[in-house]
């Protein structure tokens, strides 16, 4: 039985169909992922990032960008992390301005349809972009931070911060961020998952 030849773009379609597109999508090997929206505890948790990052930068030469900075990562995996800081001069890709290079820390917040890939071959992808020193992911359930910080050649060091009395500093940019106001206004289940 035959199957069919499956259809693939260049990266230059792919950001030519995503500038014009409505809703955003990832790019990767010549296919184009849809993405998805997002729930309220989702986009409550990114909108608090975002905010308390911001402020406590905004004295600092970094930059924070939420969810519609699109990223392009080595591998040639083309994506929308939640949040982006960079704290150099920020390289894009060409003269747009639309696609970020030089990340120093990316956050992930999880969600049940991406916490796998998040967690295992975005990650992959993530660790190929030289400028990363630090990958969050934050949890939409419970509140929980997950680090991984780069350690020269010898790979990441994984922590996590736990509960809304707890700080994460991230030391790639030299901030404290207190769980609760990552968290702040957000309903977790009664009995959450245990991922």
């Amino acid at each position: 039985m035959a199957t069919a030849a499956r259809h693939t773009i260049t990266p230059e379609e792919y950001l030519a169909l995503d500038r014009a597109a409505e809703t955003k999508s990832e790019y990767y090997s010549g296919e184009v992922f849809a993405m998805k929206g997002a729930t309220e505890e989702h986009n409550l948790v990114v909108g608090n990032l975002v905010r308390e990052l911001g402020n406590r930068l905004r004295q600092s030469p970094c930059k924070v960008y939420p969810s519609d900075m699109r990223v392009q990562v080595p591998t040639g995996l083309y994506t929308y992390p939640d949040v982006s800081i960079v704290c150099a001069q920020p390289a894009f890709l060409g003269d747009r301005r639309d696609t970020l290079l030089n990340p120093i820390v990316l956050i992930e917040v999880l969600s049940g349809s991406t916490e796998a890939y998040d967690r295992g071959l975005k990650f992959e992808h993530y660790g190929a972009i030289p400028s990363l020193h630090e990958y969050l992911l934050v949890s939409t359930v419970r509140p929980r931070i997950e680090r991984y910080r780069r350690q020269s050649d010898e790979g990441w060091l994984f922590d996590a911060a736990a509960g809304l009395e707890s700080t994460l500093r991230l030391t790639a940019v030299n901030v404290e961020l207190p769980l609760a106001e990552v968290y702040a206004r957000v309903e977790f289940p009664e009995h959450p998952p245990l991922r």
